[in-house]
């Protein structure tokens, strides 16, 4: 007899939905996002969920390994991720480098996709012993909410993109930041204006802008802008290395005032490694440093703790998985180091893993990041946590503590079925702005 229930269905769903022209150093987003859904059913009649990025590439992972996955006991979630990481094989195109210069096309073989069939067995053992996930995860519940974080973006205007499908137009939204959301912002004055409208919606009080879109000097004044309308706030940026060390040095020598933390403010280069070049960034600056670029496997973390070229490690679960970014938060909170999430374009079902990770952290966590305020509205779940007062909350249902809702799935997977492509391009948004643009990781991305 199974001393827990067995996995008897696995389904991947692959997802999308809809995007802001938002801008990064790799270009404009499209007008839509996709994600895979892992759904599964047990023999108690339990049902698990995890979200993990879009694609094909990972789709077809998840594909390949269901006749690891059912059949087993829920039980024994770290026995088929061991079977799963065994006939795993490098991509034919992954050279090891992770994201130090941000190549999008690089992403898929940095998130891993068994991590989405981590969480819906943590969700359905989470169900069976009717606990929270967070309980299941390190030493249990720290907290009952986790501070997040308002990721502003700038956005260009929508209307020069000449693409089928066509990015959402909420202009006559009766929600200040639905109509907000889809307009372009490019002035820091602006990017004012969506803070303090991200901060009368969700009451966050900490915000990061992602850089490396405008000329730095420009940036800086945007956060100069927030931190004058929040002068108790956190305020970073986030330029993804699109700056060479001595012109971050530069840009942030008169910026202690402003700026908590920066992250990834410049990358590889003249031979060097990003993690030497952030090094010698915080030695020049004395600030502190955050990455997701540097560190994105164990032993790039390795090598960035021994160099001292960070404070904050931003452990997505999507790339390390829930128990390594526990593990990962606990290591950093013995060695008197930072830890935190970085986000991508993501729906609900992220958003409560999210909370589960995040109050599950040990220490201190740096607020999270979440990119869901610009999905918001486009919930797949009956019962989508709220960030309210700038928190979230740990769901209070046993598991993820969420109920996926079938017909909005449904109609997610019939939008990812009219797209022309379900890879990430930044690029093909970007070509509509500026013709023949290319990506260059030392160039921001409105600056040719």
């Amino acid at each position: 007899m199974a001393s827990s229930p067995i996995i008897t269905d696995m389904k991947v769903i692959p997802v999308a939905g809809y995007d802001s022209m938002l801008m990064t150093l790799s270009g404009a987003h499209a007008p839509y996002f996709t994600r895979n859904l892992v759904v599964l059913q047990d023999s108690a009649g339990h049902q698990g969920i995890g979200e993990i990025h879009g694609g094909d590439y990972i789709c077809e992972s998840l594909n390949a390994v269901k006749p690891l996955v059912v059949g087993r006991e829920i039980g024994q979630y770290r026995h088929v991720l061991q079977m799963i990481h065994r006939m795993a094989k490098t991509g034919e195109n992954d050279n090891g480098e992770g994201i130090q210069k941000l190549d999008i096309s690089k992403l898929k073989y940095v998130v891993k996709s068994e991590w989405a069939i981590e969480c819906a067995m943590l969700d359905l053992l989470g169900q069976f012993l009717k606990v929270p996930m967070a309980e299941l995860l390190g030493e249990g519940i720290q907290r009952q909410k986790v501070e997040m974080l308002g990721y502003l973006f700038y956005v260009s205007d929508k209307s020069k993109y000449t693409g089928e499908i066509r990015y959402l137009d909420e202009s006559d939204s009766p929600d200040p930041w639905f109509r907000m959301r889809r307009e372009e912002i490019l002035t820091p004055e602006r990017i004012a204006e969506e803070a303090q409208c991200l901060h009368e919606k969700y009451g966050f009080r900490n915000f990061k802008l992602k850089g490396g879109v405008l000329e730095g000097e420009k940036e800086m004044e945007s956060l100069r802008q927030v931190k004058k309308l929040f002068p108790d706030a956190r305020v970073n940026i986030d330029p993804n290395g699109a700056w060479s060390l001595d012109e971050a040095i530069e840009l942030s020598k008169d910026m202690h005032d402003v700026i908590t933390y920066m992250e990834d403010p410049c990358g590889p280069e003249a031979g060097f490694s990003g993690r030497e070049i952030m090094r010698e960034f915080k030695n020049a600056t004395q600030f502190r440093v955050a990455t997701n670029m540097i560190a994105t496997n164990w032993r790039q973390f390795y090598h960035t703790v021994s160099l001292n070229a960070c404070d904050i490690i931003l452990a997505d679960p999507h790339f390390w998985g829930f128990d390594g970014t526990i593990r990962m938060a606990q290591l950093l909170d013995s060695w008197g180091l930072t830890w935190g999430v970085h986000s991508n374009n993501h729906f609900d079902i992220t958003l409560a893993a999210f909370a589960q990770v995040g109050c599950a952290a040990p220490g201190n966590p740096t607020p999270l990041d979440t990119h869901w305020v610009w999905q918001d509205g486009q919930n797949l779940l009956k019962d989508t946590p709220r960030i309210q007062n700038g928190y979230l909350s740990l769901p209070s249902k046993p598991g993820l503590g969420v109920t996926l809702d079938m017909d909005k799935v449904r109609r997610a997977n019939a939008l990812y079925n009219r797209l022309p492509t379900h890879e990430r391009n930044d690029a093909t948004a970007m070509q509509c702005l500026i013709p023949n643009w290319k990506y260059d990781h030392k160039k921001p991305a409105l600056v040719r």
